[in-house]
């Protein structure tokens, strides 16, 4: 599979990711804001409603509160929305990550889920990409804990990176 698209198509670059973040996150009204954005800008994970709590560079914490859109008809939180919140977190993990001229796509995602999700979920996205020299496989994960501390489920999420079309030219 190459890489044919890329979270830039979207505004969504690392470093305006990031700009952004640096203006908006510092209240509460600005982290609200950041987190509408990104849900505009990525509309399927946009639909659970996440919040963006903080982000680093190769690390982000969300927050999900516990509502009706996005529990099964059991009265917990649906497993597919804990799987979209597990790569939302790893996700912006790893574009915070790359650097200029790096591009990825989700390429695989396994999750597994150890206990029953209600309540307010927190996860933890983290990344560490290797230097990206050409088409390779990289990964990041996602830890999603309830209000108690309880672990809820935890993701690796598969990403192909590569270098953009227009960095590569200049990399010869």
């Amino acid at each position: 599979m190459t890489c044919t698209q890329s979270s830039y198509d979207f505004g969504m670059s690392p470093a305006r990711l990031l700009t952004l973040w640096d203006r908006l996150g510092g209240s509460a009204p600005g982290r609200w804001l950041f987190s509408k954005l990104v849900g505009l800008a990525v509309p399927s994970s946009g639909s659970i409603g996440a919040r963006v709590e903080s982000l680093s560079p190769g690390r982000v914490v969300l927050s999900l509160r516990d509502r009706r859109r996005v529990r099964q008809h059991l009265g917990s939180v649906h497993a597919i929305a804990l799987a979209n919140l597990a790569e939302l977190s790893s996700g912006m993990a790893m574009l915070s990550s790359l650097p200029p001229g790096v591009r990825g796509i989700v390429t695989g995602i396994t999750i597994s889920y150890h206990a029953k999700p209600r309540g307010t979920l927190t996860p933890t996205g983290t990344a560490y990409p290797p230097a990206v020299t050409g088409p390779m496989d990289a990964q990041a994960q996602a830890s999603i804990v309830d209000q108690a501390g309880e672990l809820v489920a935890e993701a690796v999420v598969t990403w192909r990176l590569d270098l953009a079309p227009d960095s590569e030219a200049t990399s010869r």
